[in-house]
């Protein structure tokens, strides 16, 4: 699974948030009262503007004081009321109308149908959930307006802020309900639509050879499967107890045989692996160049996405993770390593056949170094390999300096005075003896084969520590749809607040088309992004240029450069106000079989609050001022 953004630890990541808020905050409170006092200028002239200004304030801090919390409530069940009027309900009918007919369109035999039936459910329940709640949000206080509903509740002693606080709550004890109830309903969808077995019969299974080594009288044999959901498994009968049933699609079975009667009866339990929350520990990623020495990044091989970086085959190229925190009680029996690499070749060659690598250990601070595995790879094929924890077998053995390049000259660790070449001279080598140096150990990843590479991203090499619970995953995935919904909600009130009925439609579905290229908008701001800023951008579009290549020299090129410099600082803005929805869908954790982790899940909760409470005050303030105009 590609991450391309660091997932941030909660503890190193709240006090600069913190922090940044309430500058944003602030700067946004400054904005409104310059804003206010502008207006309150134009309509009752600059003398009497600053004491209506200060006294909107004054008289809003107190409303907000005071806000009824069982007016809140009563508000909030009329929200309610009227989402159920407004026919809400359809939204899960078509839901479930969906689910009904997805069986006949989602291919279980697929390479991995547990992907595919959890990426759907997420994305369709996040669609259908949040144009629900865009188009609710947006359009009931408008009509309300429009009707003059509104009128009858703020006779009563009734404040602006509860008003604003009821709705938003109101329309999220909706959606929450319904939000729960599609989630129910699409756990078991998943469930039952992956589970199956298969059947496997005495006369499926023939000997592997004539000359099979026999034990008591019996062979070992080899057979498939029936075929169930598209394809089989292989299964191989050991008669000393190595009984074994290949993986396909991304599962496997267990298998049990009953030989009480005269014929042996194979059964096969329900797919297994499928449903995973897999619990990754990431190292820090370096690469080695082909003379040996280390750099920040690899070869680019032409990419225009630097995702990932080559490694050159035949060469001492190397990609290192180095992990820490590596003691006998996390891996007591070994390290269990996953990878999903990327494969670039120079020629073709044999298509089908994979690209050969080798996984090494090395001791960080003595620079012994063990190739422990050679294996061959397929491109962004998810690879196991388990490096037990006695390494009795394996390639090579020897001790490698670290060799930096600074501004000072090349530094070697150890220093060449401090190597000591006997430490490969062992028949066997133990992880925590003779490997892991202070809770710290590197994974070196090399292409074997010349004129090939292999590509890697920091996450695409990790350490399986264990697996959480698939089922809290599948709950933490829909925590986020809800967080997301909780924004929509959010910002349609706060729109509806102002502006007419389908103008805040628009405006609340631009907030949320925009949010999700938050990152990108950063990113062009930033120059990030190959090809140059909009202006430059457009230029390349109109005349068909490489965006790898630069413009030619020339007034036009400085005059467009000059404008996107302009406009750097408004995307920066924009990119900055806009919610970041993208890093609230998490799909791709729980359809990858990856565990939401617990710091991800409190940074994202407290990101939404933190984008919450300004759209509440402005929310508030706008309606006061609605009210006071009418």
């Amino acid at each position: 699974m590609v991450i391309e953004s660091e997932i941030p630890q909660f503890t190193q990541w709240i006090g600069l948030a913190a922090v940044n808020w309430l500058i944003a905050l602030g700067c946004l409170g400054v904005i409104g009262i310059v804003f206010g006092y502008l207006v309150a200028t134009l309509r009752n002239g600059p003398a009497a503007a600053l004491g209506i200004a200060l006294k909107v304030v004054k008289n809003g801090i107190a409303d907000l004081a005071g806000i009824s919390p069982r007016r809140v409530m009563a508000l909030a069940r009329l929200a309610v009321k009227e989402a159920i009027r407004r026919r809400v309900v359809v939204a899960f009918a078509v839901f479930i109308v969906v689910l009904l007919f997805a069986g006949w369109f989602l291919d279980p035999s697929s390479d991995d149908p547990a992907r595919l039936y959890l990426g759907f459910v997420l994305t369709m329940t996040s669609y259908l959930v949040l144009l629900l709640v865009l188009f609710l949000s947006a359009l009931s206080l408008p009509a309300d307006i429009t009707s003059r509903t509104l009128h009858t509740v703020v006779t009563k002693p009734v404040r602006s802020s509860e008003i604003v606080l009821g709705r938003m709550l109101g329309f999220a004890a909706m959606g929450t309900g319904l939000l729960l109830v599609m989630a129910v309903v699409s756990y078991f969808f998943v469930v039952r639509g992956l589970n199956h077995t298969h059947v496997l019969a005495d006369d499926d299974l023939v000997a592997i050879s004539q000359t099979a080594a026999a034990v008591d009288g019996e062979v070992t044999r080899t057979g498939l499967t029936s075929r169930v959901h598209g394809h089989r498994h292989k299964v191989t009968i050991d008669p000393a107890g190595y009984d074994e049933v290949d993986s396909a699609n991304g599962h496997r079975h267990s298998l049990k045989i009953d030989r009480a009667g005269g014929k042996p009866v194979y059964r096969l339990g329900p797919a297994e692996g499928m449903l995973l929350a897999r619990v990754p520990v990431y190292g820090k990623l370096r690469f080695r160049d082909r003379d040996g020495k280390d750099t920040e990044k690899g070869i680019n091989v032409g990419d225009e996405w630097f995702y990932r970086s080559y490694v050159q085959g035949g060469s001492p190229a190397a990609a290192i993770w180095t992990f820490s925190n590596i003691t006998p009680e996390r891996f007591s029996d070994g390290l269990p390593v996953e990878m999903n690499i990327g494969v670039f070749r120079t020629y073709k060659g044999n298509i089908e056949k994979g690209v050969f690598g080798s996984l090494s250990l090395r001791n960080p601070k003595t620079g012994l170094t063990v190739e422990t595995e050679i294996f061959e790879s397929k491109e962004f094929d998810t690879k196991e390999v388990f490096l037990p924890r006695e390494i009795k077998s394996f390639s090579s053995a020897q001790v490698i300096p670290r060799q930096i390049v600074t501004a000072e000259g090349e530094q070697t660790i150890p220093p060449p005075d401090q190597l000591d070449p006997t430490l490969a001279e062992k028949n066997e080598f133990g992880l925590y003896e003779d490997l892991v140096a202070d809770g710290q150990v590197e994974v070196w990843l090399r292409c074997l084969e010349p004129s090939q590479y292999f590509g890697a991203g920091q996450p695409d090499l990790y350490l399986r520590a264990s697996d959480a619970s698939f089922m809290l995953n599948f709950a933490k995935g829909y925590l986020g749809i809800w967080l997301q919904m909780l924004l929509v909600i959010g910002f349609g009130v706060m729109f509806s607040t102002f502006l007419s009925g389908p103008v805040a439609m628009v405006a609340t579905l631009g907030v949320l088309v925009g949010g999700m290229f938050s990152t990108f908008l950063s990113d062009l701001a930033k120059g990030a992004v190959v090809g140059g800023g909009p202006i430059e951008s457009l230029i390349r579009l109109v005349t068909q240029q490489n965006v790898m290549t630069e413009m030619d020299p020339g007034l036009r090129t400085e005059v467009a450069q000059m404008f996107d410099r302009v406009l750097e600082y408004f995307l920066l803005a924009v990119s900055a106000i806009l919610p970041p929805f993208r890093e609230f869908n998490y799909a791709r954790y729980v359809a990858y079989g990856f565990d939401i982790s617990g710091d991800l899940m409190l940074v994202r909760v407290l990101s939404a609050a933190a984008y919450l409470l300004p759209v509440f005050l402005a929310a508030y303030f706008f309606l006061k001022t609605r009210e006071v105009a009418r």
